[in-house]
């Protein structure tokens, strides 16, 4: 990480940047908060707040998406409480232990990966299902809830909406892994569960799964129907309904969805190429189908 140390105590500033620099660090160093906020790149900026006759608000307002951790004689309103308000991330007390400094560091570097994924993760789940249209009153819904449906991805958008709406942690558990049930059995209820693949579970096991879900915000999935149990079951359909008959497709009208829903994503050479037939053929499937390709 590229490191930014703001301190007039030279002696301090040298012993931080060395300890750093070990540890694989590049750190720069100025005395003063105007040649603080010439460069701009940082990853993290040590920012002491003693510098008198200084004011650091320019470089917490430069700084903003930086990591920016006060080095503090004293805690006031000023040393502490209003840069805070401002964006800094934290503070430390001089004097202070160098390992301390570097816990904090390494504590906010852990946070901004894990934002940074996480707001990644979001987005992809948005994307992917932005086809997906659900208008349920997450609010009155009731967990424990069984999900049916033939078309995996709908209960997939479904359970991270529903935690996306309760603004709740989500935990994935598939019942194809055998320790599942351990996995279950050993998490608490102040998280939503999001438990797929139901069908995959003998009648002796379902009695035990059932047990183990008992009074905790679980939301179970299964691309089978599902009979014989106590707890609500939603079913959901598809916006296809060639995924909801709950058998293996034919090949005609596997072909044909493929060509309604790729055909503007694919042109018709990789589109007839990825379904193993020609372009005429192709073209004979549409007028077939009565399927009319948009220009």
């Amino acid at each position: 990480m590229k490191i930014l140390i703001i301190e007039n105590e030279v002696y301090l500033a040298q012993s931080i940047a060395t300890k750093l620099g070990e540890l694989g660090h590049t750190c720069d160093m100025c005395t003063s908060t105007r040649d603080a906020i010439k460069n701009k790149d940082y990853d993290v900026v040590l920012l002491s707040t003693n510098i008198n006759g200084q004011d650091i608000n320019p470089v917490i307002e430069t700084f903003k998406k930086a990591i920016i951790i006060l080095m503090v004689s004293y805690v006031s309103n000023d040393t502490v409480s209003k840069p805070l308000s401002a964006g800094a991330k934290d503070y430390i007390l001089k004097p202070f232990m160098i390992e301390e400094l570097i816990r904090k560091i390494q504590h906010y570097e852990d946070y901004e990966k894990l934002k940074n994924r996480d707001e990644a993760y979001k987005k992809y789940l948005t994307h992917s299902f932005s086809s997906i249209n659900h208008k349920y009153d997450h609010n009155s819904i009731e967990l424990p809830l069984f999900i049916s449906s033939s078309f995996q991805k709908h209960s997939d958008a479904f359970a991270f909406e529903h935690a996306y709406k309760k603004d709740l942690p989500i935990h994935f558990i598939t019942l194809s892994n055998q320790k599942a049930l351990n996995e279950l059995a050993s998490l608490g209820s102040d998280t939503i569960v999001y438990i797929t693949d139901y069908q995959t579970l003998k009648k002796g096991e379902r009695k035990i799964f059932c047990s183990l879900i008992e009074n905790k915000k679980v939301i179970v999935s299964s691309t089978d129907k599902i009979e014989n149990i106590d707890y609500k079951v939603l079913d959901i359909k598809s916006d296809n309904n060639i995924f909801d008959q709950g058998d293996i497709l034919p090949i005609e009208d596997y072909v044909k969805y493929i060509v309604l829903n790729y055909q503007y994503k694919f042109p018709d050479i990789e589109l007839s190429k990825r379904l193993g037939i020609s372009r005429k053929s192709l073209w004979e499937k549409r007028k077939k189908y009565d399927i009319i390709k948009k220009k």
